[in-house]
């Protein structure tokens, strides 16, 4: 998409899935939705969601496993269906705030406006959020930041087809909810709640890390930025809301790293793990969260605490001997 196009698109993605909420809200209320579309939303959010976390975020991003093809090119899709930008684009503006977290250079840093005070922190909130997606001039450089999947065709065909992809993320839970009740009515309800509603929900669950994540919270970890911990958001966020351990242990696959963090989008990892479909699965040690953790009582939060398992629930965690690449790659990325 070309920057005019981009700016359009996001205008329109502005207004129009709300205004689907708002509708579906309304039918709902006069029993002309039900739940069947409700089931529609739940079940496409948390497929589109597990695409912007595991898929955009921890496998192309950040490569935080491997896994077989088809999972691949499935999770690139459903990311795609949560309709915030092309794969490689996304991925390269992502890569992009790692290496300049709250720097200048940073494409969504809340903390680089001029003002000061409250007007100053809505501005930089504002941006952080969603403003910064209006900037026609702002380059992702694929190129530099994500060569890797430019060379893919499989990842240039899907983030080329984008707009196609997304459309068809909100026709499809029509097309089911139609099937299921074999009502007309159903086609536009399951639009509107499993496309239009559930675009507005997960995008802002993911524009909530990039703004309140950089601004509110705890810091449990030692990083280079504003990161924050965000424990509140787990459900919405599927894991994605333990911002500052992200930050401090960019390529792990596993966020949640305590007995009350817990990370769905780790347990499905672990659970493709389990089934042989995942590998080479990055986690960081005890020892390293260890001489990162912030002050004594966040060494004292470790030692106490076992560290979430790869189902996301709590349960010891080792490095892999016959395998310490993982521990090298991680340190590449740290902060």
């Amino acid at each position: 998409m070309t920057g005019k196009v981009h700016k359009h698109f996001i205008l329109i993605m502005s207004i129009v899935p709300p205004l689907g909420l708002a509708a579906g809200m309304v039918l709902l209320w006069n029993d002309l939705a039900g739940w069947v579309d409700l089931a529609l939303l739940a079940v496409f959010y948390l497929l589109t969601g597990l695409g912007v976390a595991v898929g955009y975020h921890r496998l192309f991003a950040h490569r935080s496993f491997k896994t077989k093809k088809p999972i691949r090119l499935g999770l690139a899709v459903l990311g795609t269906m949560a309709a915030q930008g092309p794969l490689i684009v996304w991925t390269s503006h992502h890569r992009n705030h790692h290496s300049t977290a709250d720097q200048e250079g940073d494409p969504h840093s809340p903390h680089l406006q001029a003002e000061e005070g409250l007007r100053g922190l809505w501005k930089g909130f504002w941006h952080a959020h969603m403003g910064w997606l209006f900037n026609q001039e702002l380059e992702s450089k694929p190129m530099r930041f994500t060569p890797d999947l430019v060379r893919e065709k499989e990842m240039r065909w899907i983030s080329q087809h984008f707009l196609s992809i997304v459309a068809a993320g909100i026709v499809l839970p029509g097309l089911i909810g139609f099937a299921i009740t074999g009502e007309p009515l159903a086609l536009l309800t399951g639009m509107l709640w499993g496309g239009l509603a559930r675009i507005f929900l997960v995008s802002h669950a993911t524009y909530a890390i990039n703004s309140l994540g950089h601004m509110f919270g705890p810091k449990r970890f030692e990083s280079k930025d504003e990161s924050r911990n965000l424990g509140w958001m787990w459900l919405p966020s599927l894991g994605e809301s333990y911002h500052n351990n992200h930050h401090a242990f960019p390529t792990s696959a596993r966020f949640g790293h305590g007995r009350t963090e817990i990370d769905p989008s780790a347990a499905f990892i672990g659970m493709l793990e389990r089934l042989g479909l995942a590998w080479d699965v990055v986690r960081p040690s005890p020892d390293r969260m260890a001489k990162r953790a912030l002050g004594a009582q966040g060494a004292q939060q470790l030692e106490a605490e076992p560290v979430a398992g790869d189902d996301g629930r709590p349960g010891p965690t080792t490095p892999d001997p016959a395998n310490p690449e993982r521990e090298l790659v991680a340190a590449r990325d740290d902060g």
